[in-house]
């Protein structure tokens, strides 16, 4: 049987992750831009042969590619705008007026602060760069695949190459339907998205909890509410987070554990002032 406390946690999990949801799905659209841009160029390339005015007719066809490339930019800069200014401030608040329910607290206690406008600017500020960043590295390479398959191109229509373009190791060279991670691992833009998204909005969230009660309630310490098996500082951290009491530093420098993390914070200001507390202990 579903409890009143899981249920309103569910209920407050469905809003954040709907928000996140909507925006992967708008990333996502906005990605499959640059590889149907990319798949009309190559088979319009494939096309050309070898002839007079023939490396004339490139040019167009690699200037339309790069007209998308620009609208995909523009575009998906919008949408980081729209997710640092107005869903992560959603999930911020969200997760402060959930803090303020957890510990049994007025919500109209909430308000837009100094300290809590300082807090949000920071994380929005990290988290846009972040996304700004994968942004620009996919421009980064749709130009670069441009620029190859112009060359290879030109060196058919000049009679350099018999075999016509290869359409397939462009595509292999230049993905642009994958996001490459540090460890060169590539994964697909879509679940690029829900990691990064879910991450940038829970943390935030967290942080909007923790930030309330420290600032509105004077809270010291904080419950931790996490997978049963989820460690404290990383998933495999044999210090397991769920059900332990943390103090505020702890909660603020471990928001979440890891991505895909589904911890939340519970402000327990009635611990004020208690010396026989140690952080981790169980609540």
């Amino acid at each position: 049987m579903t409890t009143p406390t899981r249920q309103r946690t569910d209920d407050d999990r469905a809003a954040l992750l709907a928000l996140i949801a909507a925006m992967g799905g708008d990333l996502t659209r906005q990605w499959q831009r640059l590889t149907i841009a990319q798949d009309k160029l190559l088979r319009s390339l494939e096309r050309l042969r070898p002839g007079r005015g023939a490396t004339t007719k490139i040019r167009p066809l690699v200037l339309a590619f790069q007209q998308e490339v620009g609208e995909f930019d523009r575009l998906t800069r919008a949408l980081a705008t729209r997710w640092a200014a107005q869903d992560l401030p959603v999930a911020y608040r969200d997760g402060a007026l959930q803090a303020l329910r957890r510990a049994h607290t007025d919500i109209t206690r909430f308000q837009w602060t100094a300290d809590h406008q300082a807090a949000l600017t920071a994380l929005t500020a990290t988290f846009y760069t972040d996304l700004i960043g994968r942004i620009t590295e996919a421009v980064r390479r749709a130009q670069a695949f441009a620029r190859a398959a112009q060359d290879a191109t030109r060196d058919v229509t000049l009679g350099r190459a018999h075999a016509g373009i290869d359409s397939a190791s462009l595509v292999r060279t230049h993905p642009l339907s994958t996001i490459v991670y540090r460890d060169s691992s590539r994964h697909p833009v879509k679940d690029w998205a829900t990691s990064a998204l879910t991450y940038q909005g829970v943390v935030t969230a967290n942080h909007g909890a923790i930030n309330t009660g420290r600032y509105d309630l004077d809270a010291s310490w904080f419950q931790c509410v996490d997978g049963p098996e989820c460690g404290f500082v990383s998933h495999p951290d044999t210090d397991h987070a769920d059900g332990t009491i943390r103090s505020a530093e702890d909660a603020e420098a471990y928001p979440v554990a890891h991505h895909g993390c589904i911890r939340f914070w519970i402000p327990r200001p009635d611990l004020n002032g208690r010396t026989d507390l140690v952080s981790g202990d169980p609540a």
